[in-house]
């Protein structure tokens, strides 16, 4: 239920804010060896420096094993126009995580580094796909570290 109340606040910040809407999956795996974990993945990116700065703000809900979490990242990106098709673009910023363990939740801040790869098959650029490496480096006890790959859909809001 909470994954649907912060979709549906994040879609309705898109028709108010944002230029591109993400909605995909996403999976994780922590560097030292736990299991992945995977979840649905939404975000809206807008652009207040054409060419120079594009910043993303989204959600994650993710689990595996009983460990279920939620992770929000505000991510700023360098973007770089590789062709009318492709966009690349380098992106680093802070990120929040809770974590829910056999019934305690525990709260963490850390940092992402993410690349995104775009492409826009149509010419009007309504729709598209992208795939985004992560990697995240948490600042909480242990410094967790983890490699994650979200892809999924984009959505031109203009």
């Amino acid at each position: 239920m909470k994954t649907i109340f912060v979709s549906l606040a994040l879609l309705s910040a898109v028709k108010i804010y944002g230029q591109i809407g993400e909605i995909g999956g996403a999976v994780n795996w922590n560097v030292h060896g736990s299991a992945p974990s995977a979840g649905p993945t939404i975000a809206i990116e807008f652009t207040p420096v054409e060419d120079w700065l594009e910043i993303e703000v989204g959600a994650t809900r993710s689990g595996s094993n009983g460990v279920s979490e939620w992770s929000f990242d505000l991510l700023c990106k360098k973007p770089f126009a590789i062709s009318q098709k492709f966009e690349f673009m380098v992106g680093l910023g802070p990120e929040f995580s809770s974590t829910k363990t056999n019934g305690l939740t525990s709260t963490d801040w850390g940092a992402e580094f993410a690349l995104d790869l775009m492409y826009w098959p149509f010419k009007k650029r309504r729709f598209g796909w992208y795939v985004e490496p992560a990697y995240d480096y948490s600042f909480g006890a242990g410094n967790e570290q983890a490699v994650g790959f979200n892809a999924g859909l984009l959505i031109a809001i203009k």
